[in-house]
């Protein structure tokens, strides 16, 4: 099971970013805010369906980061980057077990919080989000 959640993860995180670079290249995030689009209700409405999910997988990291400023970049990171901060999250988790271990060490072990990998995605989000 954790082979096939890491293939799931690193087709997650792939295809969001092959997904964001194409959207990226045919228009960026201001003019998106900008156009009637923006307003449909079926858009935002996907918006809320998507940004409750992301909260509802942030209180799971929030149990196991036991770090208070891993919890608060990871919340910045899955907030600002969605899928693919989750994805990145899970990869890591799934790659720090024996592919033949069980999946309650990838689900119920907490952890005191690494700070690398929230502190750089959270940093690149930002940064997107200035510059885009």
């Amino acid at each position: 099971m954790i082979l096939f959640l890491r293939f799931l993860f690193v087709v997650v995180i792939g295809s969001m970013l092959w997904v964001t670079s194409w959207a990226s290249l045919h228009q960026s995030l201001g003019a998106f805010a900008r156009s009637a689009t923006f307003r449909d209700p079926w858009v935002i409405a996907t918006l809320f369906d998507a940004y409750w999910a992301f909260i509802a997988f942030y209180v799971w990291v929030a149990w196991k980061e036991q770090s208070l400023i891993a919890r608060l970049l990871w919340f910045v990171s899955i907030i600002l980057l969605g899928n693919m901060a989750m994805a990145a999250y899970m990869l890591v988790q799934l790659f720090s077990v024996s592919a033949s271990g069980p999946l309650d060490e990838v689900f119920t072990r907490r952890q005191p919080g690494k700070m690398t990998l929230p502190t750089l995605l959270t940093a690149l989000s930002i940064g997107i989000y200035l510059f885009a």
